[in-house]
């Protein structure tokens, strides 16, 4: 760079002690000091070598102007030389740019030159402010670090470690900022590589819709004449770009951007400013840009998310990563408005969501081209839609390809939570998982198949032979009884046989404990009696021996089983499901997130009528099955634990603490139209009987008058009723016994639609299906469970939340 900025300002106010403007040419000594004028970068500035000559008169600015928007006192304007004279002198000389001095008077002695102002004090340095470079659809755009990431990477500039390979980790953790390239590189999944700059200057045209940086090297430049300008109060400066185009300094509040215009003439050299010029701003303080504060350096719990069908998660065409950076800015918004108690107390951090993608490892293996040697040529775009998308339904239903599908979710979570692991070994949260629509599918197969460490199924085992040992051998005391079997009840006592271990007894076992013949069938009619019911109320297929958990059918959870504890392991699900071998997960879930998920219809597809009220993940102790009322492919689950009861989902709180309005104002005019029916129907009846009867004396008249209130009366009651039964549904709607799928509590949760929304279902069907990225709801209730897993609530419980 040569000089450096000081020795560069002391060497222009040197100059203009000479009676030299520091950021303009000098000549070569003739006419006193007056030279031919050049544009340049404002850092290569002649000197004036005949100082005396230019001090000989006094110095004021020059009221002439260049073409276009401005030129520098006294300067010369257009690109090729152009004579200054004074206006009293018709003289001719050589090419020179305006005197630094006037012509107008006669010289003046020294002692009567005006008082110049004194150069320095008022600059200040500018402060810089990081940005990447966002390509999107082959379109830049230049996004500002967060004050905390910019203030990271400032200090290491500071520190001198440009020239090393120092790696700065921004964003949560989530991006690395190479300093010594310049480059932004993402770390837990495949993202094209962003530049990265120290931005001071910036220009914005008529078409841009945000400020552009400038290059760092000439942000340098435009920044040392900025300083030299503003201490010695000289403006009008030019400058000219990389790129030939010209950069003029009208004041500290003006400054433009000329673009280069091509000229015919072969004697134009230097660009004109012509044009409709940039707006040129310095400091990212004078730009309309919104910069983050940062993200908590705290993360409380990790939250892998899994997309569904297709590359595209949303109505717009994103991808995973971009849908689950919304999700998570929306969880940063939640825990600032619901957990700002928590969050000045620092008990509170945030929740970091990493995204899953397996649908580019499926379509890598070369099936893609298999199928476009067979899609018809017509209808292109809508073929090459269903293939990329509607078809990962079918992969995940075959084989060979369900096996690359699970395979890839599970290596890919494992991958990121060790990686995870490695960054943040400080770490002591918990993690659980989400799937949107066919990913929901994919975690609730391999999470029903993942296998509880020993201790636990030691654990559950030994609950389940205490609660055996207690009243298990009573059950058995009592069917003994029942079958008039009494005096058998010691020898079956002392075998330690309870509930269970006599539906799994076959006659040889019987024969071997010493029963005789009768005895023996009469407890084994009673035990295929019993199994046939249990059949036909669980109503669960027994064929395909599959590795796989069967929640359907009677688990090990339910003592009355007559299958074997470990058969029941490694049965399918139900028809028509392939056989796949599910890897193991290195962490245990928390809670398991389904939003807008099929799993209830593939699992009845499968041939499951019913689930077992006993019957919960192995290694994940919480499900939510949460989705939009107007969500095609979402589908209930609690009916399939109690199918003899019929009770709505559960309805999810609106974040600001209530119903929406239109919601409100629905229920208020059924309510209203039914109060409104009720007393018009009362009043019409007794009405109808007043004219219907003869008339009487007054006795009797006082008696029917008695009867018609009394009939109104029983009328009217009705009336209080229905409103009475939905308020206490509604607070007993959580009360449901639900099983042990969600550790006792509800599992589905339905959103509130919009009032938008409420004029027509099919319209925004699928904006209901692609809604949860961004529903503020859905992220709040993800956050209220979180949270409560470890103490911490909400600091104002939200009307109908549980």
């Amino acid at each position: 760079m040569g000089k450096s900025r000081r020795q560069r300002l002391q060497a222009a106010i040197a100059g203009r002690d000479c009676g030299q403007s520091p950021l303009r040419p000098g000549g070569d000594g003739s006419g006193g000091g007056r030279g031919q004028h050049r544009p340049g970068l404002g850092g290569r500035r002649g000197r004036s070598r005949g100082c005396a000559a230019a001090r000989a008169g006094p110095r004021h600015r020059s009221s002439r102007r260049g073409s276009g928007a401005g030129a520098g006192r006294g300067r010369a304007a257009g690109p090729g030389p152009r004579s200054a004279e004074p206006p009293g002198g018709g003289g001719t000389g050589a090419p020179r740019a305006a005197a630094p001095m006037s012509a107008q008077e006669p010289p003046r002695p020294p002692p009567a030159e005006p008082p110049e102002p004194e150069p320095g004090g008022r600059y200040e340095a500018v402060v810089p402010h990081w940005f990447y470079c966002k390509v999107t659809d082959s379109r830049e755009r230049w996004v500002p670090f967060s004050a905390q990431d910019s203030e990271r990477l400032e200090e290491a500039h500071g520190a001198g470690k440009d020239q090393e390979d120092v790696v700065v980790p921004t964003s949560g953790g989530r991006y690395d900022v190479h300093l010594k390239q310049r480059q932004r590189v993402a770390v837990y999944w495949q993202e094209e590589v962003s530049e990265v700059r120290r931005c001071t200057w910036f220009y914005k045209g008529d078409k841009d819709n945000k400020y552009i940086p400038y290059s760092e090297s000439f942000s340098e430049e435009l920044e040392e004449a900025y300083m030299i300008a503003v201490t010695l109060d000289e403006w009008k400066k030019k400058l000219e770009s990389p790129s030939r185009e010209v950069i003029i300094l009208h004041n500290p509040k003006l400054m433009v951007h000329y673009h280069p215009v091509a000229s015919s003439d072969d004697w134009v050299s230097t660009p004109t400013e012509q044009g409709r010029p940039r707006t040129v701003k310095r400091g990212v303080e004078n730009i309309a840009v919104e910069i983050p504060n940062g993200e908590p350096l705290q993360i409380d719990h990790l939250v892998f998310v899994v997309h569904g069908i297709g590359p595209a998660c949303d109505i717009r065409f994103r991808s995973i990563v971009q849908c689950v950076n919304d999700f998570r800015n929306v969880s940063l918004s939640m825990l600032q408005a619901h957990f700002r108690k928590a969050q000045e107390q620092q008990q509170v951090g945030r929740v970091e969501f990493l995204p899953v993608n397996w649908h580019s490892s499926l379509h890598s293996t070369g099936v893609d081209v298999d199928l476009e040697r067979i899609t018809l040529p017509s209808i292109n775009r809508l073929r090459h839609f269903i293939n990329d998308t509607i078809l990962d339904v079918f992969f995940y239903n075959s084989s060979t390809y369900c096996q690359t599908i699970v395979d890839t979710v599970a290596s890919e979570m494992n991958r990121l939570h060790q990686l995870f692991m490695q960054r943040n070994p400080l770490f002591k949260g918990g993690v659980s998982i989400a799937g949107h629509s066919l990913g929901s599918l994919i975690l609730f197969d391999l999470l029903t198949n993942q296998k509880a460490d020993p201790e636990e199924e030691e654990h559950s085992a030994q609950g389940s032979t205490t609660t055996s040992s207690n009243g298990g051998i009573k059950e058995v005391k009592e069917i003994l009884k029942n079958l008039e079997l009494s005096e058998y009840c010691d020898v079956f006592e002392k075998e330690k046989m309870d509930r269970q271990a006599l539906f799994l007894c076959t006659e040889n076992n019987l024969k071997e404990m010493g029963i005789p013949l009768g005895p023996r069938m009469k407890i084994l009619h009673y035990i295929s009696s019993k199994a046939d019911t249990q059949d036909q109320s669980s109503a669960a297929p027994r064929h395909g021996e599959e590795r796989r958990a069967e929640p359907g059918s009677p688990s090990q959870h339910d003592p009355e089983s007559t299958e074997d504890v470990g058969t029941c392991q490694y049965r399918d699900v139900g028809l028509g499901q392939v056989s796949a071998n599910y890897p193991q997960l290195n962490y245990k879930p928390t809670i398991f997130f389904a939003f807008g998920s099929p799993i209830g219809m593939f699992l009845t597809v499968r041939g499951v009528k019913r689930i077992d009220p006993n019957y919960s993940l192995p290694t994940c102790k919480g499900f939510f099955n949460i989705f939009h009322p107007f969500d095609p492919v979402a589908y209930r689950i609690e009916p399939m634990i109690v199918p003899d009861l019929e009770f709505e989902p559960m309805l999810l709180p609106h974040h600001k603490g209530r119903k929406r309005m239109h919601l409100e104002l629905k229920e208020g005019l059924t309510r209203m139209s039914v109060d409104l029916k009720n007393n018009l129907l009362g009043s019409l009846r007794v009405a109808w009987q007043s004219f219907t009867r003869a008339p009487v004396p007054a006795l009797e008249a006082r008696s029917t008058d008695a009867e018609a209130e009394a009939e109104a009366g029983t009328e009217k009651q009705p009336d209080t009723k229905p409103e009475e039964p939905p308020a206490a549904v509604k607070e007993e709607a959580s009360l449901i016994n639900v099983g042990r799928l969600n550790g006792g509590n509800r599992i589905d949760y339905v959103l509130q639609e919009k009032p938008i929304e409420s004029f027509n279902e099919y319209l925004f069907a699928l904006q209901g299906h692609l809604c949860y990225w961004e529903s503020e709801d859905t992220v709040l209730l993800v956050l209220k469970e979180i949270y409560q897993t470890q103490g911490i609530t909400l600091d104002q419980p939200l009307q109908g939340s549980q």
